[in-house]
This record gives C-alpha cells, structure tokens and sequence, in this order.
C-alpha cells in the first residue's frame, strides 16, 4: 500500500520544514495523500526536521483511521478534515514559524497580510484568523478545516499556522511566503507599512496569476 519511495520522499519533506526554520522541535505537523483516501500523516510528539521512519503513520482520509504506524499527530483531525474538503490539496503543513507566530499572539492583528505580491499570488488575499482553541482539540479541527475549505493559509490565534498545497513545493512556497510578509509587518511596525490596494491585486491576478495558471 506505502512504498519505501513514499515513506522516504514524506520524510525529506519533513526535513525540509526545519531547514526553511519553519518549526522548533515537535512544534508543527505534516501530512501527504498518497493515494484518494491514504495519506501519510507525521506521527505525535515527533520533530519533523529530524523525522524517521518510525514517526510516520499511514490513515484513512474518510475515517481518520490508522491503517498503520505510530500514533498520527494530535492535529491529525484537522490534517485529514483538510484533505477530505479539498480534493484539489494533497499537502497540509501546520508551522510556527517565527514572525507569523509573533503576528498570531498579537491583540491587534493586521487586517490585510497583503504586503508584497506573493501574499495574493500564492498565499491567498484574504488570509483567515480564528480564534484560540486547545491544541488537538476537535474546535480548533473544525476551524482550521471549515477555514481552509475556500482559503490555502490560515492563522491561528497564539497558535501557530497551516498551509495547504497541492504537493509539497506549493506548499512551502506558501508558508516560506506567509512568514516573510509577517516578517516585514513585525519589523516596520504598526503604521509603518503600506499593502496592496484593490487596484493592485486585481493587476496581479490578470498578468501574473493568468500565466502561473
């Protein structure tokens, strides 16, 4: 059902998530559909940037089942509920990468993340914030899900993030450019920094995101 390919491919993207200082220690989770209804899932408690074979756990997207493996990530719920409402995604990382994660425990969040081209472009123009719920628990499930059924990047308050993609570069490429907005945000401060108007977005998507498509 799982090759060795996969199992090895699923782990030096988990490896990835450390190199791109998207997460410390066993602070963030990753899960791939490998197949319609498998999808590898990183096991509970693991690091994903020192990963192994043993930390990776095989489930059934409709049920939530493990097929095999250790126990999935407490987040696994939220992983799978992703995969199930988005046939189009096949990648979901959920990071705490530093300046996002900054942004996620302010009072005041940003009403637009729209600070360079490649929020819209890749990561959504509109990027979802929900409120705090308990790591693991089924609120905090439903809100990443129902959030990332229309939206491909959501913040979750003094949390963390997610991301979903339709492989792993596409992925990445959304988290890697989330944390760089929040990066320029944090840095020059409230009022300190201008994002794109309307006009400029609606320029975008008619000759960049036309041709990226």
């Amino acid at each position: 059902m799982v090759t060795k390919e996969q199992i090895d491919e699923f782990i030096r993207q988990a490896h990835r998530v450390g190199k791109e200082r998207l997460q410390l220690c066993s602070s963030g989770n990753l899960s791939w559909r490998i197949e319609e209804n498998i999808a590898l899932v990183s096991g509970t408690g693991s690091w994903l940037p020192r990963l192994a074979e043993d930390n990776v756990a095989v489930c059934e997207i409709s049920t939530g089942t493990k097929i095999n493996g250790p126990k999935p990530s407490m987040e696994s719920v939220f992983h799978l509920g992703v995969l199930r409402e988005r046939k189009d995604m096949n990648v979901v990382l959920h990071f705490q990468s530093q300046f996002a994660t900054i942004i996620s425990c302010m009072a005041k969040k940003p009403a637009s993340f729209n600070v360079v081209a490649e929020v819209p472009c890749y990561c959504g123009k509109e990027i979802p914030v929900i409120p705090y719920y308990r790591p693991g628990s089924k609120e905090l499930a439903d809100a990443v899900t129902n959030a990332l059924k229309n939206h491909d990047t959501v913040l979750m308050s003094k949390h963390g993030q997610a991301v979903c993609g339709k492989d792993f570069d596409d992925a990445f490429q959304k988290a890697v450019f989330f944390e760089l907005a929040c990066e320029k945000i944090v840095r020059a401060g409230e009022g300190n920094y201008t994002t794109l108007t309307e006009d400029e977005i609606r320029d975008l998507e008619i000759y960049i995101l036309g041709k990226i498509q």
